[in-house]
């Protein structure tokens, strides 16, 4: 039978999650007070506040109603990996939109970017509430390691999206760096989607191992794919002079992609030492 959890509502993790779906309500509704726009910026930012306002009144619900317990799913693996992801999400958006909407004079967009960075900070702050401590197992997506592989699938999704197929299928050094980030983007969404449907048990070797390896490869690709982009992608090729004047311009892509995979590769490096650290120290 379904129980009433009024409890969920009022310890920290919950009222965080009230005052998130508060906040990111208030984002939407002031700039879709503007007006609708067709920019794919503007398609992002509130793409964001919505999915995270609806997915986290969502599990308030389950949570209030216990239900959470009768899911086929890991549930503190899924809201993990959701606080995260959201946290990344709406940073992103807090980022975006005030970059290209807001203006000294846009009440409502200035208001909107307001209550997006308080939305983040509450996301962040639930990553904290709900991260687990060094050598829990229950939920492995909260802990260090399983955050961390949430941030290098979206790293990875960012730079998917800046990638121009004109600029890479010209030169293999280019097109070896699109395959790191595609193998290692695979990976990470397997542990995701494995760790949240309780399917790790069918890997042939324990799964920590399995970690450990995947993540030495992957710290090693990526070291070869932060020489190898910026090398082929800016020889020969200085920044344009209209990239002053336009809102998107190819040359920054490939200064975001740069960027990006030295913030993967830079994930990946503390994601193996910490799972070093938990096979080998901590489970000693």
């Amino acid at each position: 039978m379904v129980k009433l959890d009024v409890s969920t509502l009022t310890v920290p993790v919950g009222i965080v999650r009230m005052l998130e779906v508060i906040f990111t309500c208030i984002s939407f509704s002031l700039v879709a007070s503007v007006g609708h726009r067709t920019d794919s910026f503007w398609t992002w930012c509130m793409f964001t506040w919505c999915f995270c306002f609806c997915v986290t009144l969502l599990i308030l619900v389950i949570e209030f109603f216990s239900v959470s317990s009768k899911l086929p799913i890991s549930w503190d693996d899924f809201t993990a990996a959701f606080s995260m992801l959201a946290t990344l999400m709406v940073l992103a958006a807090s980022i975006i939109y005030p970059i290209h909407f807001t203006c000294s004079t846009c009440g409502r967009e200035i208001g909107a970017t307001v209550t997006s960075f308080l939305a983040f900070i509450l996301y962040a702050s639930e990553v904290g509430l709900s991260r687990a401590k060094p050598g829990d197992i229950s939920g492995f997506l909260a802990t260090v390691p399983g955050l961390l592989k949430v941030l290098e699938a979206f790293v990875a999704c960012i730079i998917f999206i800046c990638l121009d197929l004109a600029k890479f299928s010209v030169h293999p050094g280019l097109q070896w760096c699109v395959a790191v980030y595609s193998i290692c983007f695979i990976f990470a969404v397997i542990v995701i989607i494995f760790t949240i449907c309780r399917l790790l048990a069918l890997f042939p070797v324990p799964f920590d191992k399995i970690l450990i390896v995947c993540n030495v490869l992957a710290v090693l690709m990526y070291c070869t794919a932060v020489v190898i982009w910026p090398l082929y992608s800016f020889r020969n090729n200085p920044r344009p002079q209209n990239c002053t004047y336009l809102r998107i311009c190819s040359w920054n892509n490939l200064v975001v992609i740069s960027f990006m995979t030295c913030v993967n590769f830079i994930a990946y490096i503390v994601d193996t030492v910490y799972s070093f650290r938990l096979v080998f120290f901590i489970s000693v």
